[in-house]
Formats: C-alpha cells, structure tokens, sequence
C-alpha cells in the first residue's frame, strides 16, 4: 500500500481538528467574572483568540477550536454560556432598491 494512502485520512484529521471558528459567548448576569476569566485563558491555552471583550454585557468574542467549546461549558456549570457564530448584522437592505423588482398594488 502506498504511504500517501495512510497518510490522507490522517491530515483530513488534522485540518478537522484545528478548525477555527469565530463565535460570540455571553454569559447570565449573575455569572462570577472568574467563570467568564476561566473560560477566557482555556480559549488562550488551546491556540485560541479572544476577540472584544464587552462591558454591556457578560461575553466576549473569540476564534475558537470546536473542542475548546465543550470546556468553556463544563467550566461555566451551572452557569451556562450561550455560543453563537459571529455573523455580520446589518439594518440595511442588501441590495440597491432599483434593482429589486418592487410591488405596487393596484388602484
């Protein structure tokens, strides 16, 4: 059998488990900042980055591996976090209004 054979399932691994995603962790109000610092230096220990920490709210940001969020769970009990993906929010329209087709109902 040939080594390239071996070895592509292994670096299919490799690249799954390094996987970095960009998520949004808030946390109860009566969280204990120490949970939210904890969970903070496990993202930094694993390779990961914390973004933007907030002051309105309990959370911050962070590119994190998927194993890291099972941590950041077990270390907010019972506190738990919600973890959402960092998406880009907008109030405006996508696309320019002429080239939309627009409705105007009938007189």
């Amino acid at each position: 059998m040939k080594p390239t054979r071996l070895l592509l399932p292994f670096v299919g691994l490799v690249a799954f488990a390094s996987a970095q995603r960009q998520v949004l962790v808030t946390y109860p109000h009566d969280t204990p900042l120490s949970i939210i610092e904890r969970s903070k230096a496990a993202i930094l220990a694993t390779g990961g980055k914390v973004t933007k920490e907030y002051s309105l709210i309990k959370g911050f940001a962070a590119t994190v591996s998927a194993e890291v969020l099972d941590t950041i769970y077990t270390l907010s009990s019972p506190h738990k976090p919600n973890v959402e993906d960092d998406n880009k929010v907008t109030t405006q329209q996508q696309e320019p209004l002429a080239q939309r087709e627009i409705f105007f109902p009938p007189v």
